[in-house]
């Protein structure tokens, strides 16, 4: 555990000695931190849904049903008293590079309006490929006229829905619209954002600044020329004190009504030229995930980095990753400035050369004074002051905060505790985390908590729930695979109203169903603690092509590791409308069931021991129509392969029915270290899909890979997939 404290501007002996007093308490407050610290084994962690399919955010309920949204626009609804989970509603979403369904959020009113709040990118009328043209109309040109980029000009909504009791699903007829936020769609990157309230009930959105990074060399993508498409140009977005992006927005929502309100002390007053009031910061990459700490409101705010990874004099630092609290407006500097304290060098992309041509001037931007006079500008010129983040880091070892280790760069603000006595006890976290924002870095599988001291500066950076890294249920080095002790890129993370952590988890791999993903809950259980059942279930046969069918169901190999008595709740889904419960189908630990009409159904086990603790788990039951299997014949991974190329594919479906080519969709995606980057989706069995070069990254360092992913939808709606990863030759 490391202790720090930073005294800007110190002078005389007077201050020197309040330093040396700080230090003191501070070395005291590490010292009891650390005999207080609950071990790791006072922890458990506890899988809700392991076929969540590719999560982005959750939302817990106040009765401890969870939410959790994936990005092809399926939102999930997980209930406790049944163990059960269920899809609570579908949107149609355009998904083109890295857009769709991507966040949910409860009204602050939520057990009042019963009103929650969706961010997503509805369809409109952006054009899509047509399998029967040899170009990709999907695909936004790099360069041309305003024209022709004029078509792919779209929007991410933020809309509130009614949420349905009897039903447990949300009424998409009941939307109010709040606002949409402007997207350049057909072309990558950073389009996602997230929802919190503070404590008056003002809304903060984060949004990326929906830049393409990959031919600036992984520095700032400030490309100004004339013929190029604006999306390779951050100074439209981050830098402008007129557009919505590459910000976090600060509105009073009217949740009955749509629309909403600015609340006092944004960056800019409403009515000042070249501005738009909802701006609250400004100057972000890609802030990905944002939390309110409830009782200061104080705004963590976690921002991703650019991709270089070494100091060039000519263009300026590596990346960074940051993390600050916001507890005023400001200018955090994307794309002039990394920090304060480290700017990028100006210049220019030159005029008819490659796309990832750039001729330095040597000027380093000035982060006290930041300028913006790119000609995609539409706000202000001068721009305010760049403020400091908290911490910041790169790829390697930080000089500043070495409790970071190293690896990839993708920080996410994280929820602070808010302990309550009335509910201490398991599963509740204890008062140890009480007020400590958590820290949780998406590319090295890891939770820290980072401590503040009295003045609400960052005095301390520790594994959080845990004493033995090795077991980390939060940490790096969880055992195998597949585990339940393992993190596994952590999407989103929320206490919920029990004071247990829910965490969302993609897994490795693409933009799919990865095999580590999960909804889960870390609980507090104490020395000692009494342990969930851990729940194994099995059916056969699974699926059969017509009903009448009658499976056997087992729960052979499930356990208690405290060796409790072992009561069994089976729900075998086969509901009017998928509503389950509120007494089980079965209680028989091996039942016999027949399901005699045609569906997908998610037959759960919910274990429970002697003590009230419980677990539970899920198969898929498929009666009638079966999943196409989907085989990706080219490119086969031995093909010869450089970011750049034009790329011919084919795709090979299997089905009971005629094969419909218009539904199989093949994405190409960037694969970089352990995430990826959606470029593109081709529709149809086979074409050809033009990749883009990539500059500045060594694919020998940076772990590159060209992915194709294709996906096919029979007519019963259900989903085949292969996914083929090509090496760069190069």
């Amino acid at each position: 555990m490391g202790t720090r404290i930073r005294v800007p501007g110190s002078k005389g002996i007077a201050l020197f000695a309040g330093f040396i007093a700080a230090i003191a308490g501070l070395a005291a407050m590490a010292s009891i931190a650390a005999a207080q610290a609950p071990p790791d084994s006072e922890f458990e962690k506890v899988t809700l849904n392991d076929e969540p399919g590719e999560p982005m955010d959750l939302a817990v309920l106040p009765d401890g049903r969870v939410l959790h949204a994936t990005r092809p626009g399926v939102l999930w609804l997980h209930d406790p008293e049944t163990g059960a989970n269920k899809v609570a509603a579908e949107f149609d979403v355009y998904e083109h590079d890295e857009e769709g369904l991507q966040n949910v959020a409860l009204d602050p009113n939520f057990e009042q309006n019963k009103r929650i709040f969706i961010y997503y990118s509805p369809p409109l009328d952006t054009p899509v490929d047509d399998p029967l043209t040899p170009v990709n109309e999907g695909d936004a040109p790099e360069s041309g006229d305003p024209e022709d980029f004029e078509p792919y000009e779209g929007a991410l909504r933020l809309s509130t829905f009614k949420w349905n009791e009897g039903l447990d699903r949300l009424n998409l007829n009941a939307e109010k619209q709040i606002m949409d936020v402007p997207v350049d769609r057909g072309i990558c990157c950073h389009v996602g954002g997230d929802i919190v309230f503070d404590s008056e009930g003002n809304l903060y959105l984060s949004t990326g600044d929906d830049t393409n990074p990959f031919q600036s060399s992984g520095y700032t993508p400030i490309d100004e020329r004339a013929d190029r498409n604006p999306a390779f140009d951050a100074q439209r977005t981050s830098a402008n004190t007129n557009d919505l992006r590459g910000k976090v927005l600060r509105i009073t929502p009217d949740a009955k009504k749509g629309g909403y309100s600015i609340p006092d002390g944004n960056l800019f007053g409403e009515g000042t030229e070249g501005t738009r009031p909802e701006i609250y910061a400004m100057g972000f990459r890609n802030p990905f995930r944002i939390e309110i700490n409830k009782t200061n409101d104080e705004l963590y705010v976690g921002d991703y980095s650019p991709d270089s990874r070494n100091f060039d004099p000519d263009r300026g630092p590596a990346g960074h990753g940051k993390w600050t609290i916001v507890r005023e407006p400001g200018n955090y500097g994307w794309p002039y400035c990394a920090t304060a304290e480290l700017p990028y060098v100006d210049g220019e992309f030159v005029p008819g050369g490659a796309p990832t041509e750039f001729e330095s001037s040597g000027e380093e931007f000035d982060c006290d004074n930041p300028v913006n006079e790119s000609p995609n500008n539409t706000g202000l010129t001068e721009l305010p002051p760049v403020v400091q983040p908290d911490v910041w880091y790169s790829f390697g070892p930080s000089a500043e905060f070495p409790e970071l280790g190293t690896g990839g760069v993708g920080p996410m603000g994280g929820p602070a505790y808010e302990f309550d006595p009335a509910q201490a006890g398991a599963p509740a976290w204890p008062e140890f985390f009480d007020g400590t924002p958590l820290f949780y870095e998406w590319t090295r599988d890891y939770v820290k908590e980072f401590r503040l001291d009295d003045a609400g500066n960052l005095a301390e950076i520790s594994p959080a729930a845990t004493s033995v890294p090795e077991r980390s249920l939060l940490g790096t080095l969880g055992p195998a695979r597949g585990d339940q002790r393992t993190f596994d890129n952590g999407m989103d993370l929320e206490f919920g109203p029990d004071g247990a952590l829910y965490t969302l988890e993609y897994g490795d791999g693409f933009f799919s169903e990865n095999p580590d993903a999960q909804l889960a809950r870390i609980d507090y259980i104490g020395p000692g603690g009494n342990h969930a059942p851990q729940v194994q279930v099995a059916a056969d046969p699974d699926a059969g092509v017509e009903a009448p069918l009658t499976v056997e169901f087992s729960s052979a190999g499930t356990s208690d590791p405290d060796g409790d008595e072992l009561s069994y709740e089976w729900y075998f889904g086969d509901h009017p409308q998928g509503k389950v419960g509120p007494n089980p189908d079965s209680t028989d630990p091996n039942p016999t069931f027949t399901y005699r009409r045609e569906g997908v159904y998610l037959a759960t086990l919910k274990v429970t021991d002697e003590h009230g603790r419980s677990a539970s788990d899920y198969v898929v039951i498929t009666v009638g129509n079966q999943p196409p299997i989907v085989e990706i014949v080219a490119p086969d991974d031995d093909l010869e392969f450089s970011f750049g190329d034009a790329v011919d594919y084919e795709v090979e479906v299997t089905d009971e029915d005629p094969i419909d080519c218009s539904q199989v969709e093949v994405e190409y995606l960037i694969g970089h270290d352990t995430h990826t980057h959606s470029q593109t989706t081709a529709v149809g069995c086979s074409g050809t899909i033009q990749t883009s070069p990539i500059g500045g990254h060594d694919p020998a360092v940076d772990d590159l890979a060209g992915v194709f992913l294709a996906q096919y939808t029979d007519p019963g709606g259900l989903v085949g997939e292969d996914v083929v990863a090509l090496e760069p030759s190069e």
